[in-house]
């Protein structure tokens, strides 16, 4: 059997990761139980606001997503701790951040309309929050430009740091141009007991996700990278045939 297709079909699950699936599971049930069920309704958007389980969790875990991006990318530029397995999972974050903030995306625009009368206004958080999540595209695609895989972690993780300073401009934009969009609402003390139990059980169980999805994902991104070096293997050796008598 060739042994690229059997590394390719490789299971990337380990004990770990299926107990991690399984707590995700349960922690996303319990998320669904208590934000559509037992968290009560607020006094001025009434259903409207359970919206706010989803849309705050999947903007938090973005940013998280995005950081950890920063920090691996540096990390492999780091000539200490170069190493490829900080720049897959560099990629694999930054793939699993481009999801989370793309549900922020689509889950402000129903709130919006709800708060707001309409679902998109060109406020400073929205527009920031656009910006990042077009500027982390823009990432995945350079990393897919081809070349090396050093080639490939050595540009991507400049630009991975290049776009780790938009994170703090999104998150403070309610604060420097008083948008339209509200400011926190756990720090201004807004919600109930339940919905901020609620809201936590949210966090736990994004992060679960978050941290599977990574996980699984760089061990895919590390099958693949196996792959291509074994053509090229196989390329070379083909090269080198043709030229033997």
């Amino acid at each position: 059997m060739n042994p690229l297709i059997n590394m390719d079909t490789r299971a990337t699950s380990t004990r770990f990761t299926s107990a991690l699936g399984l707590a995700t599971l349960i922690g996303l049930g319990w998320l669904a139980v208590f934000g559509l069920f037992l968290s009560p309704n607020d006094r001025v958007q009434k259903t409207g606001v359970r919206i706010l389980y989803i849309h705050v969790p999947s903007a938090w875990l973005a940013y998280l997503a995005f950081v950890v991006t920063g920090l691996a990318s540096a990390g492999y530029l780091w000539k200490r701790t170069r190493s490829l397995t900080l720049d897959r999972i560099a990629g694999a974050s930054a793939e699993v951040g481009v999801l989370f903030m793309g549900i922020t995306l689509v889950s402000g625009s129903l709130w919006g309309k709800i708060s707001w009368g309409t679902y998109w206004t060109w406020d400073s958080r929205l527009t920031t929050t656009a910006f990042l999540f077009v500027t982390y595209i823009g990432y995945l695609a350079v990393r897919d430009l081809g070349g090396s895989h050093e080639q490939r972690a050595r540009r991507s993780g400049v630009l991975a740091l290049l776009a780790l300073v938009e994170v703090p401009l999104v998150h403070f934009s309610v604060r420097w141009w008083r948008p339209l969009h509200q400011q926190e609402s756990v720090a201004k003390g807004k919600l109930s007991d339940l919905m901020l139990f609620t809201l936590f059980v949210g966090l736990v169980s994004f992060t679960l996700l978050y941290v599977w999805l990574v996980m699984h994902r760089q061990r895919v991104a590390a099958l693949d990278d196996m792959v291509d070096d074994g053509g090229l293997d196989r390329a070379l050796a083909d090269r080198r045939s043709e030229g033997m008598p």
